[in-house]
């Protein structure tokens, strides 16, 4: 039950009739009218901008216009306690409490849809996400867009799109070569006690121990001697490694991709050729030349003619080279015919999650999409900005064995995956994050993890004493009860919830989940609290019973924060 979209409807019907009776004009299109949460400084529940938005085609003012409708909605609705207009001509409604429990009971009898958009058509959804170098172990860097695709899913599911979560694998070129003779100098640091060498172009990480030493096992046969006679077997072995280790990284934050589809698959099944050809079919490349970028010295650019993208042609700041001089394909040329791939497979919407290096990788892709969909198909690509880990109010490295980075190993086993998810989606993706150690060891309101779950695990606390099991349904048969100011403002916030989950899926925002929810555990916390004064505002009364109103008021909130505590990935802990 949406309230923001029921009380659109009534505005609409009544506009359509005030329409038919010549009090007012109505453009060809309604969508322009919104209702939306108030200002807290108004006392009233849902405000609208029709006066505004009809106040041109009508030749009035809006808060003149507002006036003539505010009358023919309160005409319409006994719910209606008071509506007013708000300069510069909002209408603001304030309903009776007796619509609240109506709310209640209704959202009790479709509580497992609460919060859906049911109307909406339904979309099929290709997620990437991650996606970095099968090289080594996760990091703190990859920990925040791999949460933030991992949620974009879970609230497109929870709103019943299909989505298919996947990881491209960037199996091929020059970093793989140079990756796999490092496994191969670990193997030989091993079974040959051979210094490694010191050489920046390898990998000198500790984990690449451990794949040595799983590849030495299970292959035997493999004398390890000559690295040009054993590099294709021994590219496979260690790219095998690092991704499991990567699926191991993943699964500890609780994530895992329907797909993960090889670059070296796509180079070798020739797409890339298919892709250009396509281009080229299509007047989309041409030969050319490329000016030297800003950050490199004009002096020492050395002008060759390369087959270039026609990316300027959508909105790029430059044509983009598909070709290296050497005659081998550029990675964006890979990226390309892998974006061509996804096309083919007709999902509606492409997403990719990128970290905050890649940003300027936008335009050039979004371009190629453009070009290979003829703009029938928009990609949206979000961009996961940096973390910056913070203990005792100063930058904090943890002690780690896997190379120059902090991994998301590191990380769970110091916080924990509850607390690396929640806090991670805490802020919009698009702003650098803060993650406080000392915040997330808090009890307090300081840890919004530790409240919101707190707030669930009061109400089950309730339930357990009164011997009732939370996750069952409650049987209530009459709701002939109204709600106090104070439990209003409460239900209103669980109001709120759709509202959220809409906002959430257009914007693709999940950070506004973990928001809401903390403010509901506030507001939550805050009723609480009245009861330590007040006996009435008690849940348990003095005959050790709850009353009606009260239960359902409890197991609504529970409902609302274990559906979104299952979108973030957390958990609700029944005792804290």
């Amino acid at each position: 039950m949406n309230i923001f979209d029921i009380y659109l409807d009534n505005i609409k019907k009544s506009l359509i009739d005030l329409s038919k009776e010549g009090l007012v004009k109505l453009p060809d299109s309604l969508d322009g009218i919104n209702t939306e949460i108030p200002p807290e400084k108004f006392n009233c529940d849902i405000s609208s901008n029709v006066g505004m938005v009809l106040s041109k085609i009508n030749k009035k003012s809006p808060m003149d216009l507002a006036e003539i409708i505010i009358d023919r909605l309160k005409n319409n609705d006994p719910f209606i306690e008071n509506i007013s207009v708000v300069k510069p001509g909002f209408i603001n409604i304030k309903l009776k409490p007796i619509f609240w429990t109506n709310f209640i009971q209704e959202i009790k009898k479709n509580s497992k849809n609460f919060g859906k958009n049911l109307k909406k058509q339904k979309k099929n959804y290709l997620i990437e996400f991650v996606s970095a170098n099968p090289t080594g172990p996760l990091h703190v860097g990859h920990c925040r867009g791999a949460i933030l695709g991992d949620v974009i899913a879970n609230i497109l599911l929870f709103n019943n799109h299909k989505v298919t979560r996947e990881y491209y694998v960037n199996d091929y070129g020059n970093q793989i070569v140079n990756f796999t003779k490092s496994v191969f100098f670990r193997i030989r640091e091993i079974k040959f006690k051979e210094t490694f060498p010191k050489n920046e172009d390898l990998y000198p990480g500790e984990y690449l121990k451990d794949f040595a030493k799983n590849i030495i096992l299970s292959n035997k046969e493999i004398e390890f001697s000559n690295f040009d006679d054993i590099s294709e077997k021994l590219t496979s072995l260690a790219i095998e490694e690092a991704l499991g280790l990567i699926k191991k990284n993943l699964n500890s934050l609780g994530i895992n991709h329907d797909n993960f589809v090889s670059e070296k698959r796509l180079v070798q099944n020739q797409e890339v050729e298919k892709v250009i050809e396509y281009l080229q079919k299509n007047k989309f490349v041409y030969k050319g030349k490329i000016k030297a970028p800003a950050s490199e010295d004009d002096n020492n650019w050395i002008e060759r003619e390369q087959l270039l993208f026609k990316s300027t042609d959508f909105g790029d700041d430059k044509d983009r080279a598909l070709q290296k001089s050497d005659g081998t394909w550029t990675y964006f040329a890979s990226d390309v015919a892998y974006h061509k791939n996804k096309l083919d497979r007709n999902f509606d919407y492409l997403i990719n999650i990128l970290g905050a290096d890649h940003a300027g990788y936008i335009k050039r892709i979004s371009s190629s999409v453009e070009a290979l969909s003829k703009s029938k198909r928009k990609l949206i690509c979000k961009v996961s900005q940096l973390v910056k880990l913070i203990k005792n109010k100063k930058p904090f490295k943890m002690s780690k064995r896997k190379g120059d980075y902090i991994t998301v190993d590191d990380l769970i086993s110091e916080v924990g995956k509850d607390a690396t998810r929640f806090i991670m989606l805490n802020r919009s993706s698009d702003a650098e994050l803060d993650f406080d150690f000392d915040n997330v060891v808090e009890k307090s309101k300081e840890n919004p993890l530790y409240y919101v779950q707190y707030c669930y695990a009061r109400i089950a606390s309730v339930f357990r004493h009164l011997e009732m099991d939370l996750i069952n349904d409650v049987d209530i048969k009459n709701f002939e009860f109204e709600y106090t100011s104070d439990e209003i403002k409460v239900i209103k916030k669980i109001a709120e919830w759709p509202k959220c989950i809409e906002s959430s899926t257009n914007k693709l925002e999940p950070h506004r989940i973990p928001t809401y929810l903390f403010e509901l555990a506030a507001l939550f916390h805050s009723y609480w609290n009245l009861g330590k004064d007040n006996p009435e505002k008690r849940f348990i009364n003095n005959d050790n019973k709850i009353t009606d109103d009260k239960l359902i008021f409890l197991k609504v909130i529970s409902n609302v924060i274990k559906s979104g505590m299952n979108i973030v990935g957390v958990s609700v802990p029944e005792k804290m």
